[in-house]
């Protein structure tokens, strides 16, 4: 019997998840299909994984949060970063992931550095930050109002707000995960404040892809090496699916496979 699985989000017109996912289907012979769906209310979320008898799903902006309060359990970096990206049933029940930190921590694996700026306050930003911290990174998160800062500080990491900031040391990685770009020309902080910021920088790498961001250009211009999300998308998409059917896969042999989706 086909497995269904899907992506929700909005908007999700854009997510190439589902073509990276069915070619996974079709070429490692699995009986399943993965579909999108505008979801309009994130408390509606779970009920829609029932109604729509999913084996599975992906979770993207701006429910990544919200999906927290509605799993029946939180496991791994989902349970610390209160964001999740991946739901997976378990009979009756309905579990919360998080893949895209480990996610981001592969896609970077090539990189060399120590200290790393956070440009965002989101479920993206929180992933990607404790990851990092996890993995022996010094970092700092810049977000555009203290509001969503809170979760940093209890975490025991730097944060600030962009009137706050005060430029005092340099970052060799700088990431956006702010949704500047996606769909418009910002810039996820004051252009004056990036300069400064990428100044002394060796990366940047945006968690969107498949577009050379506004960030993306200022930062090539500063003689950057950057990325987009491309390789954070594959790895967090090729940890989803081992949740999904609950066993390891050949990473690299299905990471490659979604690059070639995505060309």
């Amino acid at each position: 019997m086909e497995k269904m699985f899907a992506i929700f989000g909005n908007p999700v017109a854009h997510s190439k998840s589902p073509l990276m996912h069915n070619r996974f289907f079709k070429t490692f012979q699995i009986d399943g299909c993965y579909g999108r769906y505008l979801l309009e209310k994130g408390e509606e979320l779970i009920g829609k994984f029932w109604e729509l008898g999913l084996e599975g799903a992906n979770v993207t902006v701006p429910f990544k949060e919200v999906a927290t309060q509605q799993v029946d359990r939180l496991e791994g970096l989902g349970k610390e970063v209160g964001a999740i990206n991946t739901l997976v049933r378990e009979g009756k029940w309905v579990i919360g992931y998080n893949t895209d930190g480990p996610g981001f921590l592969e896609a970077v694996k090539g990189f060399q550095f120590q200290q790393a700026l956070i440009l965002g306050g989101g479920g993206t930003a929180r992933a990607v930050a404790v990851a990092l911290a996890r993995n022996g990174a010094e970092v700092v998160v810049l977000n555009r109002s203290k509001g969503r800062l809170q979760f940093f500080r209890d975490k025991g990491i730097p944060c600030y707000s962009w009137e706050e900031f005060k430029l005092k040391r340099e970052y060799q990685l700088v990431v956006n995960t702010t949704s500047a770009g996606l769909i418009d020309n910002s810039l996820p902080a004051p252009e004056g404040l990036l300069e400064e910021i990428l100044e002394g920088a060796r990366y940047g790498v945006d968690a969107i892809y498949g577009k050379v961001t506004p960030f993306l250009k200022l930062a090539r211009r500063k003689g950057l090496e950057t990325q987009d999300g491309r390789e954070m998308l594959v790895y967090q998409g090729v940890l989803a699916m081992e949740l999904f059917l609950d066993q390891f896969l050949p990473r690299e042999e299905v990471a490659q496979l979604y690059r070639e989706v995505l060309g």
